[in-house]
């Protein structure tokens, strides 16, 4: 999307910067020990207000300019109840697995908590590709979902490689529908803008 100025007066791109720091400052100060769990929660409230207001100045900028359509409209709110399920299961998971002795069936329960938005959102994406009636909007979103996917299938054999030979840790594997998603996201912005939407 191109960025256009919304009611608030601020380029959308803004709005997604200043999630993305913010989210990221948080971060880092919860790796550093700088802020507790808690704390870390709370202030998450930030760059989720960030990403309401950025998830609305992209939907005018696309409303403005013909960019849109009824299927992205339902895309785009199921991508953020979704989202917003991951976040919070993941909360809960983490928090209860922190601090309860779980057996083994109520930690696969728990484990499901996060998991189930992220099926949600496989479904979402699935469906706005079969409702979407402008083939030029559906292409742009196949191609931005191919380079998410090579995105991950690159760092995860990179990271595989680098592994295998002792040379990182080990992650866990859930940091891949992130990386697919924030790649995709990165891919659709850059089609827009090489597009000069």
């Amino acid at each position: 999307m191109t960025g256009l100025r919304t009611s608030s007066g601020a380029p959308s791109w803004i709005w997604g910067g200043l999630m993305i720091l913010t989210a990221a400052t948080i971060l880092g100060l919860k790796i550093s020990g700088a802020i507790n769990p808690g704390t870390t929660y709370l202030l998450l409230i930030i760059p989720f207000l960030l990403g309401v207001q950025f998830y609305r100045s992209q939907q005018n900028s696309a409303d403005a300019c013909g960019a849109s359509s009824p299927a992205i409209k339902r895309y785009n709110r199921g991508i953020a109840l979704s989202s917003l399920g991951y976040v919070l299961g993941m909360g809960i998971a983490i928090s209860v697995w922190n601090r309860y002795e779980l057996s083994d069936s109520l930690v696969f329960v728990i484990s499901l908590l996060p998991a189930i938005p992220t099926f949600a959102m496989i479904w979402v994406m699935g469906r706005y590709l079969k409702d979407e009636q402008d083939e030029y909007l559906r292409h742009r979103s196949v191609m931005a979902s191919l380079w998410g996917l090579g995105v991950v299938l690159a760092l995860g054999t990179f990271w595989g490689f680098l592994e295998m030979f002792a040379l990182v840790p080990h992650i866990w594997s859930w940091w891949v529908m992130p990386v697919w998603a924030i790649s995709m996201g990165a891919s659709q912005y850059w089609q827009g803008w090489r597009s000069g939407e």
